[in-house]
């Protein structure tokens, strides 16, 4: 048989009495009413304080405004497009003849007809520069591009490698290095007759090795971490290692030496265009115009000489600066990561 539970105790009301949850005495009703706590811990990134989920910024909004904020930069660009502008579409809007010459016409100063002068062998000047423009800035490109790929790889190979391999490709870099390098200009340029694609090779002969030494060194740090020993573990090849795993994580340092390696480039190709190695004429560079400023300067021909040199020098800066600002793009996307 089961047991009777006794009926609930009565009030005087003949209604059921109630069991008293109220707080003991002694004890404040602020304790038995616990008012919501407050979080004062950091939301995370993504996250807001009331825990709803934020949009990310994408990688690229996030680029493009850390280089918006470096203004110098940013003044760079502008100034190198219209650099750029000036060399390649300025001669489609400024028609000159620059494989004729007039001796009527030659050491003319700035004039309505000639803005800029002209040259010892009656050309335009400033139809001079475009074209000069065109031939430097395509040496300072394409060195930088191929000067670029090639320490890429030598470098990944010799930092991911190490050992052997390590010692016997950094020793040719550290013996290359040890070649004078305007010896070695002087004696092409009097071996052989020099164009564009030689004074490419010859300055990206040279370029690379600072960028295979600055490759080497970011693989050996990069060879260490978890990403590339679990995918030695999942049994990846060395190229897929190299390529898939190393090469995206110093890309962002590869381009801003990239940069800076146009800005060599144009210095060097105007130094060895003193030499006597750079394009023959009627082609021309910023270099060579730079020269023969410098030989009728003391006969009172400067303009032959300081819109070439001030050319050169504002493509340089501005690269320089350029470079500045990439290598803050960089610095704050390794903090993101």
């Amino acid at each position: 048989m089961s047991e009777t539970l006794p009926p609930p105790p009565l009030s005087g009301s003949g209604e059921p009495l109630l069991p008293d949850h109220s707080p003991p005495a002694g004890e404040s009703n602020a304790t038995a009413v616990a008012a919501p706590a407050t979080s004062t811990a950091p939301a995370a990134e993504g996250v807001s304080q009331a825990g709803e989920m934020r949009p990310m910024t994408p990688p690229l909004r996030l680029a493009l405004s850390t280089f918006a904020e470096n203004k110098l930069a940013v003044a760079s660009a502008v100034v190198l497009l219209l650099i750029v502008a000036f060399c390649f579409a300025g001669p489609l809007i400024y028609h000159t003849n620059q494989t004729a010459s007039s001796l009527i016409t030659a050491n003319l100063p700035p004039r309505a007809q000639f803005p800029l002068g002209t040259t010892p062998n009656g050309r335009d000047e400033l139809g001079r520069l475009m074209v000069g423009g065109q031939s430097t800035l395509e040496v300072g490109f394409a060195v930088a591009i191929f000067a670029t790929a090639f320490g890429l790889v030598w470098g990944l190979v010799a930092g991911y490698f190490g050992g052997f391999a390590d010692a016997v490709l950094m020793r040719i870099v550290d013996a290359m290095l040890s070649i004078p390098f305007l010896f070695f200009v002087v004696l092409l340029a009097s071996l052989i007759t020099p164009n564009l694609i030689l004074i490419i090779l010859v300055i990206t002969s040279v370029s690379w090795l600072s960028t295979a030494r600055l490759v080497r060194g970011e693989a050996l740090s990069l060879r260490t971490r978890d990403y590339v020993h679990a995918a030695e573990a999942f049994g990846a090849r060395p190229p897929r290692i190299l390529f898939r795993h190393i090469t995206p994580n110093l890309l962002g340092v590869v381009v801003v030496n990239g940069t800076l390696k146009v800005a060599d480039s144009i210095l060097l190709f105007a130094s060895i265009g003193y030499l006597g190695l750079s394009v023959p004429p009627p082609a021309t560079s910023w270099g060579v115009i730079l020269t023969a400023g410098i030989n009728n300067l003391f006969d009172g021909y400067w303009w032959q000489l300081w819109p070439a040199g001030f050319l050169i020098v504002i493509t340089v800066l501005a690269f320089a600066v350029l470079g500045d600002g990439l290598r803050d793009v960089v610095e704050r996307r390794l903090q993101k990561r």
